[in-house]
């Protein structure tokens, strides 16, 4: 197919309004203050650069802050290119089915050498950017090679989740997170591994915990690695599940945090008063009480992102 229409979706160019109040600064440490004008200039050149090179193309492009996008982005485009970090492709995310590919730019990359230079002081970590295959270095290059058709895009998997029996609109490209909404109490419930023609394993894992985990091969280098996860092949279609923190397991724990397949499903039965289920960290949330269901698995459309080259070739345990 070819692109000739673009949509650029961008993270605000304003990254930090709480910096001023009445013209004075709020932000006393001169170093932190310099670090955070400094990524607000290198994200503001980044966009001004990626829009001076779309001039160049032979392509229809319109530009939309992601606070901006309301609905699902479809026939009107070809392609989407967020320019901003993981989180802005994560916005978009939201937004986009199977039919419209997405190229992720990551206007400030992380410096290890200011890392390493400011560490007694603060971490100045910038953005990672794994989901994003350019940068302002290379994305003439990584347009010209998807505008020529020299690259295609991958199918990342997504989770879908149904709550009492009712499929939620949002799919989660990272992760979901199920837990009470207050971190310090603790979260009852109960799971089982459903395969799709009705079979269930014959054990129901019981859990008092602080809630449950589950990610998609993109998101197993985020929440789920730092949480003791493992790392899975990118283009995997499995999911990933564990148990945050749980409270005397017993011989069941070895039961608390695995992978489970396409065509089956984990669905979980909820004990707790009061419970949310986290899309995607923060971008969408659902309230559950006492006594719903919900169903998870990888029944979701895929979401076709451009990646950089190696990127599906990570090696693990899984």
């Amino acid at each position: 197919m070819a692109i000739r229409k673009l949509l650029l979706l961008l993270k605000p160019i304003d990254l930090y309004p709480f910096l001023e109040t009445d013209g004075v600064s709020l932000i006393k440490n001169h170093q932190v203050l310099q670090y955070l004008e400094s990524r607000c200039k290198v994200h503001r050149d980044a966009i001004n650069f990626c829009q001076e090179i779309l001039n160049k193309k032979p392509v229809e492009w319109k530009p939309i802050s992601r606070n901006d996008l309301s609905h699902s982005i479809r026939d009107d485009v070809d392609m989407v290119i967020t320019v901003g970090g993981d989180g802005t492709l994560l916005h978009a995310s939201h937004f986009i089915d199977d039919s419209v590919p997405v190229l992720g730019v990551n206007s400030d990359p992380t410096q290890a050498h200011e890392v390493e230079e400011l560490s007694d002081q603060f971490d100045a970590s910038r953005s990672t950017g794994h989901l994003c295959a350019a940068t302002v270095e290379n994305f003439e290059q990584v347009l010209d090679d998807i505008l020529l058709g020299r690259v295609v895009p991958s199918k990342v998997s997504r989770i879908s989740v149904k709550l009492n029996s009712e499929p939620l609109l949002s799919h989660a490209l990272n992760d979901i997170l199920i837990a009470h909404p207050c971190p310090a109490a603790v979260s009852k419930f109960s799971f089982k591994i459903k395969k799709n023609n009705g079979d269930a394993s014959p054990k129901t894992v019981n859990c008092r915990s602080s809630g449950l985990r589950v990610c998609t091969p993109a998101g197993s280098t985020a929440a789920m690695l730092s949480a003791g996860g493992f790392v899975m092949p990118m283009l995997s279609p499995d999911l990933q599940f564990m148990v945050r923190e749980p409270i005397s397991p017993g011989p069941t724990l070895a039961q608390m945090h695995s992978a489970f397949k396409p065509g089956q499903t984990l669905d979980v039965n909820w004990y707790s008063d009061h419970g949310t289920i986290y899309i995607d960290g923060c971008q969408v949330n659902y309230n559950v009480q006492l006594g719903d269901t919900i169903e998870i698995s990888s029944d979701a459309p895929v979401l076709n992102v451009f990646l950089s080259q190696g990127f599906t070739q990570i090696r693990s345990r899984y």
